[in-house]
């Protein structure tokens, strides 16, 4: 296993709080904790901990909380999400804030969203791959690139913007395709797989640009029901731990700092 590069003195480092929207469905939770097991993997004597928006025990607050009591005093907030929208801008660092006046010594710096990288289109192949696809043969495969869906504008155009990205690496077609906020200019995955048959795709695959599962990558799969292929999560892809370790080293370098 290839090491990442930290600084000198790991256990001077910032603790890695590692933070995920959450779900009722036990299966996001287990999803994360591989993720934070393999970037655990990657940095050894990096401190890195999971925390949940809701849905879970383990929620911002209460980590912050337990690791200001035990001493810490300098937290990267990484959100677990693909693209910039409410949860990023708005929900966590009101989260933060809010913490962060009961807790004035707790210095905490809030880490960029994980997308867009090639690193997750990479992870995208990887899981395209285990699930059948041959990557080889992309001129007669058409894929769908399904998203969890936002009414951002910008994260819209985000996920658009890696389907034209990702196309022009040899695919017949890729769609981007949405399972929430679905509207003009925003499809659904059923949808996208049907376009993408009346355009004449050979072979239609689903890829979920989703970390972990939970209602909405289970309304994607259900989409996908008219595909030749449907992906797994990005999950602990090693392409997920590794961008996870470069977003943590970007906000040491100059994160969002929250509260001092």
């Amino acid at each position: 296993m290839r090491h990442l590069t930290l600084p000198p003195s790991a256990s001077a480092a910032p603790v890695l709080m590692v933070v995920a929207h959450g779900s009722r469905d036990p299966r996001h939770a287990a999803t994360v904790h591989a993720l934070v097991e393999r970037v655990r993997g990657l940095a050894p004597g990096l401190r890195v901990e999971p925390a949940f928006l809701d849905f879970d025990a383990e929620t911002v607050p209460a980590l912050l909380e337990r690791l200001h009591a035990e001493g810490v005093r300098d937290v990267v907030a990484l959100p677990l999400l693909l693209t910039r929208a409410f949860h990023a801008k708005a929900d966590l660092p009101a989260v933060l804030r809010e913490s962060a006046a009961r807790l004035p010594l707790l210095r905490v710096r809030q880490a960029g969203v994980l997308g867009p990288s090639p690193l997750l289109v990479a992870a995208l192949e990887r899981r395209l791959g285990e699930a059948g696809v041959e990557l080889g043969q992309r001129g007669s495969t058409g894929v769908v690139l399904a998203s969890a869906g936002s009414s951002d504008p910008e994260a819209i155009a985000v996920i658009a913007e890696i389907a034209r990205e990702w196309r022009r690496t040899g695919w017949c077609a890729v769609r981007p395709a949405f399972a929430s906020a679905c509207g003009p200019g925003r499809p659904r995955t059923e949808d996208a797989v049907a376009a993408m048959r009346a355009g004449g795709a050979r072979r239609v695959v689903v890829a979920p640009y989703v970390l972990a599962p939970g209602r909405l990558p289970d309304r994607i799969a259900a989409g996908a029901a008219g595909a030749d292929v449907l992906a797994p999560v990005l999950g602990a892809a090693p392409e997920v731990a590794r961008l996870v370790l470069r977003r943590y080293r970007e906000a040491g370098a100059g994160g969002r700092l929250v509260a001092a």
